[in-house]
């Protein structure tokens, strides 16, 4: 009887062995699933952007879901946008349409779970639909600015250049021909300082740096104040127009 028991006892293991992997992967997804549900929303100027489709100088606005396209696709420059972890796409429609009115088409990457780890090569696609566009850059903020340099890293024959917003280049873009640019807040109390200064020397040749005055990690955008932030002395629309004059010189450069 012993031997019996024994025996059904190891067939029994591989079933609850079976159980219990699929209650840990079950709750794995819940958390995910939760962790993902919990991001900045845009706020109501983007909103309204985005339900007029133009803004006050007559830039186009155009949310198909899967990208959001600000101004003429048919410009000579252009701009994908990748955007923070866990920040809405329209949340950028204010910074895209800054860009706009200085004659630069934007094309703001809606990422998978607003996380731009799933969507590094967006750019291929959004690039791949303007293709009266002449001269290409990429811009990302915070987490979208590292994916951004990974995805430079691989395409730099795609790319002029790279904006790194409340961002550094995680990724080694040194011996590419690349322009880059890195602009961040002087009040950004999100952007880690030691890995901006570490990661320097992942950037190409004859990058520059941008410090907003007063400026600080969520200014880029439109999604209010942000966990572990700085406060801002200028506002967001202001570290927009700052944002977009500097990218649209360094394109034109």
């Amino acid at each position: 009887m012993a031997v019996a028991k024994d025996s059904k006892n190891g067939r029994a293991w591989p079933r609850r062995a079976a159980i219990a992997l699929v209650a840990a992967i079950a709750l794995c997804a819940v958390g995910f699933g939760v962790y993902v549900s919990d991001y900045y929303h845009a706020g109501s100027d983007a909103q309204s952007l985005v339900a007029a489709g133009e803004d006050s100088a007559g830039a186009r606005i155009t949310d198909n879901g899967s990208s959001i396209a600000v101004g003429d696709p048919a410009s000579e420059y252009g701009v994908v946008l990748y955007p923070g972890a866990k920040v809405a796409a329209q949340a950028y429609v204010p910074l895209a349409c800054q860009l706009a009115d200085r004659g630069v088409y934007c094309v703001i990457a809606n990422m998978p779970f607003n996380l731009a780890f799933f969507g590094i090569d967006s750019a291929n696609a959004l690039m791949a639909a303007a293709p009266q566009v002449q001269h290409w850059w990429l811009a990302g903020h915070s987490l979208g600015g590292a994916m951004g340099a990974q995805y430079a890293a691989g395409n730099a024959d795609k790319l002029e250049g790279v904006a790194f917003l409340g961002a550094y280049a995680a990724s080694d873009l040194s011996t590419t021909n690349l322009k880059a640019l890195v602009i961040y807040g002087n009040a950004d109390g999100v952007l880690n300082r030691g890995k901006l200064a570490t990661n320097e020397t992942n950037l190409p040749a004859g990058a520059q740096t941008l410090v907003i005055e007063g400026g600080n990690h969520a200014g880029f955008a439109d999604y209010g104040p942000q966990a572990g932030d700085g406060e801002a002395s200028i506002s967001p629309t202001q570290q927009q127009s700052q944002t977009a004059a500097a990218i649209a010189n360094a394109m034109r450069a």
